[in-house]
């Protein structure tokens, strides 16, 4: 039940940040509160409305698409197939085709770079406060409101006015999800004992580091009402050492920092697609529809992005739609059913003093140097690493004694680095290259 601070906030605070910064995000958020309540109908309707503007403004406005005009004389699902499936590659040739305004006039917005080939996408402040306003209505269905107390993990320590004032008043405690020791954990935990009304929130990596620590140091007076994770895999031993270190159920959400908020879990194991939101389709190699309940690649359509639109994005994952069959014969909403995120095994890297290291870790530091394409992280035993790279435009040898420096200071200790340098690094089955990969059977494994 939400608080009266909640009202405060929704009322009086939240409009006078939109008003300041040019936002929209709390009118947003009540907008999909009420599309959440659709019937299937309505749903639908909705979504075929959306997808049919997008492709019209679409063929008309952003370069790339122009060729593909003149499809509105076909339905709107039609008319989609008819367009390429795209991926960061072809953005980063030529990114200002598939613009439909200046980039001076957006918002850039960065991939987390966690397949090892960092892509970037852009909006305009609607965009960013539709994604927001999806990505806290998921945060809803796991019980939370804004204003109740979440501890959280992410990937931007340094806050910054902007982020340091939303901390403020939406009750966050904030900590780093990468490059955490055991000690840090152990702080975080103890400053959380006893502590009531607390919701949880984070990569699900750095989510299963809390409770592993937890439950290694027999810390039992840590609960939380409930956790929520997005990022990375939930993988079913996260979800059950979480569960178990903190009392608490787990929510897991899907999206990308593309700004696509694509499903999420609620009453059910089973994710609800934000159909009004997002078109997905799961495809084959030959970018064929797989019938429900096979496995497929994630291809998705956003549907309320107009400054950089993604239509038939492939992000590298994989997934399975629930057969309709086998839909519950009860539920609390009415979108269709994902049945499973399949992901990949996001590893983990560990060090000789115990920290651990993950994806975003390394993705952190490599964001910063333009002269490496491409990585991928390599652990055959404990004292090392071998880093896989592709050489980018404009590198030097001397970028990886900068890179050995980075990754020193952030971590508090130097890594034994091995380099080797490639001309590509093999995809996973998903045809997403995998930036890390261990061979350890170490502590988390299982």
């Amino acid at each position: 039940m939400a608080s009266f601070y909640n009202q405060i906030l929704e009322k009086i605070i939240l409009p006078v940040g939109d008003y300041t910064f040019g936002t929209s995000f709390i009118s947003e958020l009540k907008n999909w509160r009420k599309i959440s309540q659709l019937s299937e109908k309505e749903l639908n309707r909705l979504s075929a409305i959306n997808l049919g503007k997008l492709l019209g403004f679409t063929t008309s406005n952003v370069p790339f698409y122009k060729q593909f005009a003149g499809g509105n004389t076909l339905d709107p699902v039609p008319w989609l197939k008819t367009l390429p499936v795209v991926d960061k590659t072809d953005y980063n040739r030529d990114i200002e085709r598939f613009l439909s305004a200046s980039r001076g006039k957006l918002i850039p917005y960065y991939s987390s770079g966690s397949s090892g080939i960092q892509g970037i996408v852009y909006m305009n402040k609607r965009e960013q406060s539709i994604a927001q306003a999806v990505q806290t209505m998921f945060w809803q269905w796991s019980g939370y409101y804004p204003g109740k107390p979440i501890v959280q993990t992410g990937m931007t320590p340094n806050r910054g006015t902007a982020k340091s004032l939303k901390d403020f008043f939406l009750n966050t405690r904030y900590y780093n999800a990468f490059g955490l020791d055991q000690d840090a954990i152990t702080a975080i935990l103890l400053k959380q004992a006893n502590q009531k009304n607390f919701h949880l929130g984070g990569y699900a990596s750095s989510l299963y580091l809390l409770a592993t620590i937890a439950l290694e140091n027999s810390i039992t007076d840590v609960r939380f009402d409930a956790a929520i994770s997005w990022g990375d895999k939930m993988f079913p031993h996260y979800r059950q050492k979480i569960s178990e270190a903190f009392a608490c159920k787990v929510f897991d959400t899907y999206g990308t920092t593309e700004g696509t908020m694509i499903a999420a879990q609620k009453d059910l194991d089973y994710y609800y697609i934000i159909t009004p939101h997002v078109y997905l389709e799961i495809l084959d190699e030959n970018n064929n529809e797989v019938p429900d309940g096979n496995i497929g690649r994630v291809v998705v359509t956003r549907l309320d992005g107009y400054s950089m639109p993604l239509i038939r994005y492939a992000n590298g994952d994989l997934a399975i739609k629930l057969p309709k069959n086998r839909y519950p014969e009860k539920r609390d909403l009415a979108f269709p059913l994902l049945e499973m995120i399949v992901g990949r095994n996001t590893d983990i890297v560990y060090t000789t003093s115990g920290k651990f290291l993950i994806v975003h870790f390394f993705t952190g530091i490599f964001e910063f140097y333009s002269e490496i394409k491409q990585f991928k992280v390599i652990q055959r035993e404990l004292t090392k690493i071998e880093i896989e790279y592709i050489a980018g435009k404009g590198f030097h040898p001397d970028v990886l004694h900068r890179i050995e420096d980075s990754i020193a200071q952030k971590l508090g200790e130097r890594l034994t680095i091995d380099w080797k340098e490639v001309q590509s690094i093999k995809p996973t089955a998903s045809g997403k290259p995998q930036i890390i990969e261990s061979f350890l059977a170490g502590r988390g494994k299982s």
